[in-house]
C-alpha cells in the first residue's frame, strides 16, 4: 500500500468563536497536523474497517455503527459470508456516485444477514457529542462532526451528511427494501438532498482515487448498459479478520481535539499569498478530515 494514498482528507463536523486573523499566526495544514500531539489522533478500529479489492488496489471504508448500527453488523455479517466476493461495480455517475453490488436475481449466499432493514436515516440527537461549526447551512440548523463523521441535526434528531467519499446503503422506494448489500459512494458535488433519505453507513478512508476515476456509465442514472464495462470485486473483507500482516494501522484526526479546530480555522479563512479574497467561512463539506498510518 502506497502511503500517499493513505493521506485522505475527508469532510466532517465542529464550531467555536473565530479568533482575530491578525491574532493567529499562518500555519499551512501539513504544518498543523506535523505539530499535532499523538493524543488527537484515534486509532481507527479493524471491525469497522472493510477492506475492499478492487483489481486496480486496495480501497478501505470505515463504518459508521454509532449512527447506522444495524447496517454495519449486517454488512460485517455480508463480508463474512462473502456476499460481495465476485459482484462488481454497476454504476458510475459523474459528479454523484459511484455504486456497487449485485444484479436483481444474483443469487449469493447471506449467511447470518438480513434481507432487508428498516431504514437508520437518524437518530437521537441525546447522547451524541458533536464538535459544531459556527457557519450556517442550508439543509440543517446545526452541523459540525461526530466522532469523526460530517453530521448536521434539529429538533432532537442528528444524521450523517452526503460529503464527498461518504458511504450509502441503496434502497428501493420503501425504507425497509435495503441491506447494505448495495452500496455507493459520493464522488462529486455533495448531494445533501440526500440526507435523512438513505442510510449512510461509513466514509472512505483510502483509496478513494480508484473509485473516483471509475469510467462513466451511459446508462440512465450512470449504470453500465454492457456487462464488459464493470469492474470486478474480488474481495470484501473485515478488517479484524485480515492475518495482522495484511491490516493497515489507520488514525484518523479527532474531530474533537484542538488540531481540528485549527484545521477547520486554517480552511475557513486561507491566508496563503495565493488567496485574494479570504471568504472567512466554510461549508460543511468543505472540511477536511486527516486519515495517516500510525507511527510504528
Amino acid at each position: 500500500m502506497h502511503s500517499k494514498s493513505v493521506i485522505a482528507a475527508l469532510s466532517f463536523f465542529v464550531a467555536l468563536t473565530a479568533p482575530s486573523l491578525a491574532q493567529t499566526p499562518v500555519r499551512a495544514l501539513a504544518e498543523i497536523l506535523e505539530q499535532s500531539p499523538a493524543s488527537d489522533w484515534r486509532s481507527v478500529e479493524q471491525e469497522n474497517l472493510l477492506y475492499m479489492e478492487l483489481p486496480a488496489g486496495r480501497v478501505i471504508i470505515e463504518l459508521a455503527p454509532d449512527y447506522a448500527p444495524r447496517h454495519a453488523e449486517n454488512i460485517r455479517a455480508l463480508s463474512r459470508a462473502n456476499y460481495f466476493n465476485g459482484s462488481a461495480i454497476v454504476r458510475s455517475q459523474d459528479n454523484y456516485v459511484v455504486q456497487w453490488g449485485r444484479d436483481e436475481g444474483d443469487a449469493a449466499a447471506l449467511g447470518e444477514a438480513h434481507p432487508t432493514l428498516q431504514g437508520e436515516f437518524d437518530r437521537p440527537r441525546a447522547g451524541v457529542r458533536i464538535t459544531r461549526l459556527r457557519d450556517r447551512d442550508t439543509y440543517a440548523r446545526e452541523v459540525g462532526f461526530a466522532n469523526g463523521f460530517p453530521a448536521a441535526g434539529e429538533h432532537g434528531r442528528t444524521w450523517l451528511a452526503h460529503c464527498y467519499g461518504m458511504v450509502g446503503a441503496g434502497r428501493g422506494d420503501t425504507p425497509d427494501s435495503g441491506n447494505g448489500g448495495e452500496l455507493y459512494v459520493v464522488i462529486g458535488h455533495a448531494p445533501r438532498h440526500l440526507d435523512r433519505n438513505v442510510t449512510l453507513v461509513g466514509r472512505v478512508l483510502v483509496g478513494m482515487e480508484l473509485l473516483s476515476i471509475m469510467p462513466r456509465g451511459t446508462g440512465a442514472l450512470g449504470f453500465y448498459e454492457d456487462a464488459a464495462q464493470r469492474t470486478a470485486i474480488r474481495s470484501i473483507r473485515i478488517g479484524s479478520d485480515l492475518p495482522a500482516s495484511e491490516q493497515l494501522p489507520l488514525e484518523a484526526l479527532r474531530t474533537d481535539s484542538a488540531t481540528f479546530l485549527d484545521v477547520v480555522e486554517s480552511r475557513r479563512t486561507r491566508r496563503e499569498s495565493w488567496f485574494l479574497q479570504p471568504t472567512g467561512r466554510i461549508n460543511l463539506c468543505n472540511v477536511p478530515l486527516p486519515v495517516r498510518l500510525r507511527a510504528s
